[in-house]
């Protein structure tokens, strides 16, 4: 479901970006492996990020199994139906809660170094973690955040289990949980990679955020197109069938050509990463336009997100659309695709009378267009992480499918996500110039 933290971070960045407008934010991850996830949603909110410490109170017999959690402000949170079924004595509970008190002030320290704790008072609180099964650790974390005084608490995460996300809505004020799948088993097995992560990891993210400087590319904060350099920004609705599609489109004065948006599996056009991306386009000339290819009911239905037949025909129609519009009317037509959006964009730009004029893949898989890839006519670059080994492969084979002007170009160092520093960049800096050589002219 999700290729690691990394990627669960910026799928529920892109859930929560539409959802909360306060300004007042500050995001909590839970250590270790929420962290990864919560940097990624700071980072697209532009809110600090800090580390909530909970530690879990575990059965002695059994410490996998948790009768409940403590965590920062003397905060204690018990399960009397587990404290019941294991027979945990009072003083076993006492002599574990012993133990994880101590271990989450040293965490603390571990983690925060000289920095003082984000101050929470009278501000909205996003607590933040991989995934929830139980919900103990999440539900001490909520508490622990009220308890500083936060004015609204929101639960956000990418995987979880359905009695337990319904349960955690008495504990905060609203819970956002990407999937709820019927048979969890453990959180570990909705990732392609779950690999644990290490304190060293957490300090260095912590630092990271808190840097003035901090990773502008990734939260779309570089390179922004200021108002006076564009000619209109426009928020639109595309009529596809019996559904409304919504969509920005900018366009710069003078410009060259049209790029179109196709996101992947879980995405929106509320990506900081095609932000950033488009915002390197629009510099350069190019307008865009980021849309929805699904409604937010047709997301519930995990069929319709790998679709592709679908997506296509969708993106089809909104570049019909988009050629009807005054602003953009008569210009060539570029699609940058991610994911699965690469699949449709590849797809759509197969169909016969096609005029698109250049297709970029941004840790795409173009192996889901199939046969069609042999019809694709525009010129076409793929874009790879080295170290994002499954889609690398698959985007060798559909290359050698591929019968128009294409190129692969492997980015070293990076995994799906483009996460690490000059990663994003370099994909922008390629798209840029792949479709300012061209879109000057039409497919013939």
């Amino acid at each position: 479901m999700f290729a690691d933290r990394h990627d669960a971070g910026v799928r529920l960045a892109e859930r929560l970006t539409g959802i909360v407008t306060e300004e007042n934010v500050v995001v909590l991850g839970l250590p270790r492996g929420g962290v990864p996830v919560a940097f990624e949603v700071a980072q697209a909110l532009g809110a600090p990020l800090d580390v909530i410490v909970v530690r879990k109170l575990g059965v002695p017999f059994q410490p996998e199994l948790g009768f409940g959690a403590v965590g920062e402000g003397g905060v204690r949170v018990i399960n009397p139906e587990v404290v019941r079924m294991a027979d945990v004595t009072p003083a076993e509970m006492a002599a574990v809660e012993k133990g994880e008190r101590a271990e989450v002030l040293r965490r603390a320290s571990r983690f925060r170094g000289d920095r003082a704790p984000v101050d929470l008072a009278g501000r909205t609180v996003i607590v933040v973690d991989d995934g929830i099964a139980t919900g103990g650790t999440a539900r001490a974390a909520c508490q622990v955040a009220r308890a500083r005084g936060a004015a609204r608490v929101i639960l956000a995460v990418p995987v979880g289990a359905p009695d337990t996300v319904a349960s955690l809505r008495q504990d905060a004020d609203e819970v956002i949980c990407l999937e709820t799948p019927d048979a969890l088993w453990a959180i570990g097995v909705w990732y392609a990679d779950f690999t644990q992560t290490t304190d060293e990891q957490v300090v260095k993210l912590l630092r990271q955020a808190a840097a003035p400087a901090a990773e502008g590319a990734v939260s779309g904060k570089a390179g922004v197109v200021t108002s006076d350099q564009l000619e209109r920004i426009d928020e639109v609705m595309v009529n596809v069938g019996l559904v409304r599609l919504p969509g920005r489109l900018v366009v710069p004065e003078e410009t060259a050509g049209v790029v179109v948006f196709v996101h992947g599996s879980g995405s929106s056009r509320h990506s900081p990463r095609n932000h950033y991306v488009a915002s390197i386009l629009n510099q350069a000339g190019l307008a865009t336009l980021l849309f929805d290819l699904l409604t937010v009911e047709e997301e519930y239905d995990r069929g319709n997100v790998f679709d592709i037949e679908l997506l296509a025909g969708r993106l089809a129609q909104v570049t019909n659309w988009l050629s009807d519009q005054p602003q953009a009317a008569g210009l060539p037509v570029g699609y940058f695709g991610a994911s699965t959006g690469a699949a449709a964009a590849l797809w759509a730009a197969a169909e016969p009378g096609s005029q698109v004029a250049a297709v970029v893949s941004r840790g795409g898989r173009p192996d889901l267009a199939g046969p069609r890839l042999s019809a694709v006519r525009a010129a076409t670059l793929l874009i790879v992480g080295s170290r994002d080994e499954l889609v690398f492969g698959l985007n060798q084979t559909a290359q050698q499918q591929l019968r128009c002007e294409n190129h692969l170009e492997i980015i070293p160092d990076a995994t799906h996500l483009f996460g690490e520093p000059g990663a994003l960049e370099t994909v922008a800096d390629l798209a840029r110039d792949w479709f300012t050589d061209h879109l000057g002219t039409r497919v013939s």
